[in-house]
């Protein structure tokens, strides 16, 4: 089938449906959607809520817990010990479908009754609870969409981390702090894009760099001061003069980062070991199309968060070693034909499902743990569910869900934003297309109010001592007031606390305490990574009146270059981006 030029019924923007895309819709029997994958992406992502968290109380054992759910929404919540036990069972709330009823009225009507755990947390987690959409994790404090990690705090969307701090998008990294879209990097501070480097600080764009201070795209070298290289004995000089432990000191190193940063290449996008791969940060794939944060996998489109295995993935965010799933997150486990379902773990042929497990072959249900040939939680033979299924897919479509913009939800559609259970402001939605709460109202959204903050500060942040070392371990016995004092539109917690692990963790790096609360610390990591769109442009390398010189002859000599490709560096900004080919020959 040819490519087909439609208008998304949610934006009205055009957007293409390519001749590859029908081709997968006819394989997971599919209608081709309706709504562009930006706005898809957003549908989606309006249900996942990463790190907004709530005290709540066990529906099961009464225990204290901690919840993605808010306690103003009604809801019975568990434990994760009482929800995998065998105390209850899923089957007992389920419901007949009704052939007159929105589909997706009915599994709303469901979502509201069976009891849900409290957050998602796969494999094992060993004092961890302080985290969502994590796996593996053990010693980890608000770490959000982390996995294989350990004695880490106020990281998210990495893995394999140890003793690693306010982090964001950073792989298989050791005594870190403050590292975004970085890999493999030990006792690293403040950097990005970095990988494979070592006891370095402030560094961007940077590979196999070791005891280098202030200095981007640079390669295999050690004992690069501010762009400069020096001898071992000089550096360690320089550096001695610079007091990291200093917060004043800390934050005139940051602006002067900043200001690095504009005048440094960039290359258009982050794809290493890759072929025929659009995006940014793909390592080790094939056939990645329009997708972020993708590794060792193949035919990935609009997608993020994709780990080791996937293939044949089409809109999707979170999933591990999956294979023909659309428009689904939080998919773990080796997922197989799953579509329009969430929290899904170890289950195949499941639609419109969530937090089900080890299941197959279920359509409509939550929280079942192996089961199949369900429907809306009710057990039917298999010849009756196939029959059923059949027939509800078709009514999808003749007694749709209309929301109250307007848009409609036949089969084919995510679940309908306004029926999430979470406010547009808790989810992943607002981290990465930020919105107020005006634009949200007016474009069909749920939004949850800031409750008014009880925390009593006991310490102001100016009044903590600038430097590390003259902090004792008092400091965790303080309420910290951030800076922002509940301001800004980051999910200001407006105060904070610096618990002991922290502590010592801070201590150990040297660096200072923060003056910002965690929430507002990681949505200014988030202004740090690109966001998760792309744009056609063109090479800057030639262009006159730009700032950089290049130092290496070119191909396309002194005239301009005239590479195209799609980056997710929109045309405003004002870095200077090259092509692969231009920036390999100035860097490398």
């Amino acid at each position: 089938m040819n490519s087909e030029n439609r208008t998304c019924q949610s934006c009205k923007k055009i957007f293409t449906i390519a001749s590859e895309d029908f081709d997968f819709y006819e394989k997971i029997k599919a209608p081709s959607p309706t709504w562009c994958p930006e706005c898809r992406s957003i549908r989606r992502m309006s249900w996942r809520n990463e790190s907004s968290l709530y005290r709540h109380v066990c529906g099961s054992c009464k225990k204290p817990i901690i919840t993605i759910y808010s306690p103003h929404y009604p809801r019975t919540i568990y434990c994760k010990e009482c929800w995998v036990s065998d105390v209850w069972d899923p089957k007992t709330y389920g419901i007949d479908y009704e052939e007159d009823t929105p589909f997706f009225v009915q599994f709303r009507k469901l979502f509201d009754t069976v009891p849900l755990v409290l957050a998602d947390r796969k494999g094992t987690t060993e004092n961890s609870e302080y985290g969502n959409y994590n796996g593996n994790c053990k010693n980890c404090y608000l770490c959000f969409s982390v996995a294989l990690s350990e004695d880490s705090l106020y990281c998210a969307n990495s893995q394999e981390l140890k003793e690693c701090i306010d982090s964001t998008g950073l792989r298989n990294g050791e005594l870190c702090y403050e590292a975004v879209d970085s890999e493999k990097n030990y006792r690293c501070m403040f950097i990005e894009r970095t990988r494979e480097s070592a006891d370095s600080s402030f560094l961007f764009g940077c590979s196999n760099a070791v005891n280098c201070f202030m200095s981007a795209n640079i390669r295999n070298k050690s004992y690069v001061f501010r762009g400069k290289q020096m001898s071992a004995e000089d550096y360690k000089k320089e550096m001695t003069k610079i007091d990291m432990g200093d917060f004043s000191v800390v934050r005139e190193l940051k602006n002067e980062f900043n200001a690095m940063k504009l005048l440094a290449l960039r290359k258009h996008a982050e794809i290493k070991n890759s072929m025929n791969a659009t995006g940014d940060n793909i390592t080790n794939s094939k056939n990645v199309f329009y997708s972020f944060d993708v590794n060792d996998s193949e035919n990935i489109k609009y997608s993020m968060r994709i780990l080791k295995g996937c293939r044949d993935i089409y809109d999707c965010h979170g999933m591990v070693a999956g294979e023909l799933v659309y428009e689904g997150f939080g998919c773990g486990f080796s997922p197989r034909n799953n579509l329009f379902s969430f929290s899904v773990d170890v289950s195949r042929n499941l639609t419109y499902c969530a937090m089900c497990h080890d299941s197959s072959d279920c359509f409509g249900c939550v929280g079942l743990k192996n089961q199949h040939y369900c429907i809306l939680n009710k057990q039917y033979e298999e010849k009756e569910y196939k029959e059923l299924v059949t027939k509800i897919k078709n009514l999808m479509d003749k007694v749709p869900y209309t929301d109250t913009k307007g848009r409609v939800y036949g089969y084919g559609e995510f679940f309908p934003s306004e029926l999430s259970p979470f406010g547009y402001n808790e989810t992943i939605a607002q981290d990465n297309f930020p919105i107020t709460k005006e634009e949200a109202v007016t474009q069909g959204f749920l939004w949850k109010d800031d409750e008014k903050k009880n925390h009593i500060p006991t310490i102001f942040s100016d009044m903590i001592p600038k430097n590390i070392t003259d902090v004792d371990e008092s400091i965790t016995n303080e309420i910290i007031q951030c800076e922002h004092k509940g301001s800004c539109n980051e999910r200001c917690s407006s105060a904070f606390k610096v618990t002991p692990q922290e502590f010592l963790l801070y201590k150990k790096l040297s660096v200072p305490i923060p003056h910002l609360c965690p929430s507002c610390r990681h949505f200014e990591r988030l202004k740090r990574r690109n966001s998760l769109k792309l744009w056609h442009r063109q090479c800057m390398c030639g262009q006159p009146a730009m700032a950089h010189q290049n130092t290496a002859i070119h191909e396309h000599g002194s005239r301009p270059c005239p590479n195209g490709f799609e980056t997710s560096y929109p045309p405003e900004r004002p870095e200077i981006v090259y092509c692969e080919q231009c920036y390999q020959k100035e860097v490398v």
